[in-house]
C-alpha cells in the first residue's frame, strides 16, 4: 500500500509540480466557510463542477472556499481561486481570470495541458459568486 501511495505522489508531483502537489494534498480553502453568503458554480465540458463560496462584507471578500466534484486540477484551481479572492474588493474580482489562477499555481506548466481548462472553471465560478452579490445588491436597491 505504501508503494502505491508513493507512486501516486510521484506522479502527482510530476503532473503538478511540488507546489501543486502540496495544494492538492492539503487543499486550503476547501469547503464552505461558515459565514459564506454568496456562491457561484461553473461546469466544464468535462463534467467537472467547481463551486466557489464567498463571505462578502462591505464590498470586500473576507473569506472564501470551494468545492468540486472533479479531478485534482479542479481542486487545486478552486483552491487558488478562493485564495486569490480573499481580501479583494468585489470590483477587483473581475480581473481574476483562468490565466491568473494558473499563474498563482506556478504558471501553465503547473498542470497537464488537458486539465488547464479547470483554471477557467474556477475563475468563472468566482465571477458567478460575485455576480450573485451584485444581483442581490441591485434587487435590494430596487426595493429601497
Amino acid at each position: 500500500m505504501s508503494e502505491l501511495q508513493d507512486k501516486i505522489n510521484e506522479e502527482t508531483i510530476e503532473a503538478y509540480g511540488q507546489a501543486g502537489f502540496e495544494r492538492w494534498r492539503n487543499q486550503p480553502y476547501r469547503g464552505e466557510p461558515a459565514g459564506a453568503n454568496y456562491e457561484g458554480a461553473s461546469t466544464g465540458g468535462c463534467g467537472d463542477t467547481i463551486w466557489i463560496y464567498l463571505q462578502i462584507e462591505e464590498d470586500t471578500v473576507v473569506d472564501a472556499g470551494y468545492a468540486t466534484d472533479g479531478c485534482g486540477s479542479s481542486a487545486i484551481s478552486g483552491s487558488m481561486a478562493a485564495e486569490l479572492a480573499v481580501g479583494k474588493r468585489c470590483e477587483e474580482i473581475a480581473a481574476i481570470t483562468g490565466e491568473t489562477v494558473l499563474e498563482g499555481l506556478g504558471g501553465p506548466a503547473c498542470m497537464p495541458e488537458d486539465d488547464r481548462h479547470c483554471a477557467w472553471l474556477a475563475a468563472n465560478a468566482l465571477l458567478e459568486a460575485v455576480g450573485s452579490y451584485y444581483r442581490q445588491a441591485a434587487a435590494q436597491a430596487k426595493k429601497d
